[in-house]
């Protein structure tokens, strides 16, 4: 009896974090605020265990009857939360925060409440030094187990609806295992009984139509039809369509509209690449949609592409998905081109390769995990890897809606020796979009061929360098790995913007 309520301890500390990580995973995907969310979750879910700990010493009678109900509202909140959230969010976006939080309160409170009452059932059989030893120890370790399986294998293989299914049926297990060690010391065991079991049809009917429920969910979140949905170690992968519009969001994140999508890549390669006739091994760090490396692809002298993405699940989708592999041309089988599957930071370490052009394609810095490849750090690995006379262009979000966090890159390219040319282009579907063209000498623009692009032309280069007072330069600190201040300046400035 011992070793099997240390083990519920086990399982009852999986499942506290497990909801935990699934509501601070839930509000990054769908608010992209991932700093301050997670943060604020982590610090609301501790608050509350704390809060569920103190009112244990109210629960004064009937100890193990209590306890089986507190485990069956752990596993019915806990585990309907992620569908709940999703719902919350599609129809009631203004009130989301506040039922994220209440839920968040209301779980950590509940499993606050079970680990005292097990100590106290527990008492009784082992002294104090051990129960708190052994009740702690088996608490830490099932944190630990969740903690590792959440990203590696449950939340890309299950996804967040059946991840919270999953442990609220692991919750009810619990209860009903309580219920059969102290069957003799329940008089309202067949309650408890008829309690348990109408838990777990609910949480397992949930789980049976999880993949209905999320995409009801995800149906009204998205406002057109959802072609395509995958949940990776590294994203969430939506693809919808409107008529001949296919547009790809990564964890709810717009990255580009089949409409426009030219613009943008045009923006980012022909500037740079253009000014480089003799330009022979060309790079592109992200950018697994190929989108980037189809506009390389029409320079001729242009002899190996490597691109480096590092969710193998993109490049997958944009090299087999016909209506994908046609806005790309096929460019990611192309003869020239090498897919690498690799953190792109760790991949630079170990590249003894030199490139004449860098092209680096990476999501907005909305987090410290993308933060990160903004950094001095990961620009000085960049400079190892350019040739002589080689020249990168950098993705660098809007110079309008996030101008410091736009400055604050060309003040960290700066800081490692680069000579800058910033630039910006119109993009329907983002407004005034941001690069930034970097080398060892000051850069000259070079006439575009226009037979090769859609947009730009060699009349409308120069303009592209001109920057109205709007959007002009504002003092910004140097992005270092130590501070990553510009995923401060990011949020700061997204979060005005989105509201």
């Amino acid at each position: 009896m011992r070793h099997a309520l240390l083990f519920s301890v086990f399982v009852i500390a999986s499942c506290g974090l497990a909801y935990e990580l699934i509501a601070g995973a839930l509000s990054s995907y769908l608010l992209g605020d991932s700093v301050m969310q997670f943060s604020t979750v982590i610090g609301t879910y501790l608050f509350a265990m704390g809060a569920g700990s103190w009112l244990s010493k109210y629960v004064t009678r009937d100890l193990i009857g209590r306890f089986i109900q507190i485990e069956l509202m752990v596993g019915l909140l806990g585990g309907f939360s992620a569908v709940g959230l999703f719902l919350v969010f599609t129809w009631l976006s203004a009130p989301f925060k506040l039922v994220l939080y209440l839920v968040v309160f209301a779980v950590g409170v509940l499993v606050g409440l079970e680990i005292p009452l097990v100590m106290r059932i527990l008492k009784r059989e082992l002294a104090f030094k051990d129960l708190v030893s052994q009740v702690l120890t088996f608490d830490y370790l099932g944190a630990l187990a969740v903690s590792i399986l959440f990203p590696l294998i449950l939340a890309p293989q299950l996804g967040m609806v059946r991840t919270g299914l999953l442990f609220g049926v692991l919750n009810v297990a619990v209860a009903l295992w309580a219920l059969h060690l102290f069957r003799e010391q329940l008089p309202a065991r067949r309650a408890l009984l008829l309690q348990s079991w109408s838990v777990f049809v609910l949480l397992a009917a949930g789980f049976a139509g999880a993949g209905q429920l999320t995409t009801f969910a995800e149906a009204h979140l998205y406002a057109d039809e959802i072609v395509h949905t995958e949940t990776t170690p590294y994203q969430r992968i939506v693809v919808t369509r409107w008529r001949d519009d296919l547009r790809l969001f990564l964890n709810n994140n717009l990255q580009f509209s089949s409409h426009d999508e030219y613009r943008y890549h045009e923006a980012l390669v022909h500037p740079g690449l253009a000014s480089l006739p003799g330009a022979k091994r060309v790079l592109v760090l992200g950018g697994g949609d190929g989108l980037a490396v189809r506009e390389i692809l029409k320079y001729p002298q242009v002899e190996a592409v490597t691109l480096v993405d590092l969710d193998p699940a993109m490049t997958r989708l944009f090299s087999t998905a016909p209506a994908l592999v046609a806005l790309n041309q096929g460019a990611l089988t192309a003869e020239r081109v090498t897919v690498v599957n690799a953190d792109a930071l760790q991949w630079l370490e170990d590249s003894k390769d030199y490139f004449d052009f860098i092209v680096i394609d990476f999501p907005d810095p909305s987090n410290f995990a993308l933060g990160k490849l903004y950094t001095s750090a990961f620009y000085r690995l960049i400079e190892k890897r350019l040739s002589a006379n080689g020249v990168l262009v950098v993705q660098s979000t809007s110079p309008l809606y996030a101008r410091q966090s736009f400055w604050c890159v060309v003040a960290t390219l700066e800081s490692v020796g680069f000579a800058t040319a910033p630039y910006h282009a119109q993009v329907p579907s983002f407004g005034e979009w941001g690069y930034i063209i970097a080398g060892r000498r000051p850069f000259v623009p070079a006439a575009v061929d226009a037979q090769k692009t859609r947009f730009l032309t060699p009349e409308t280069i120069p303009g592209l360098f001109v920057f109205p007072a709007d959007m002009g330069r504002v003092p910004a600190e140097v992005n270092q790995l130590n501070n990553q201040v510009l995923v401060r300046y990011f949020e700061a400035e997204w979060r005005k913007v989105i509201r």
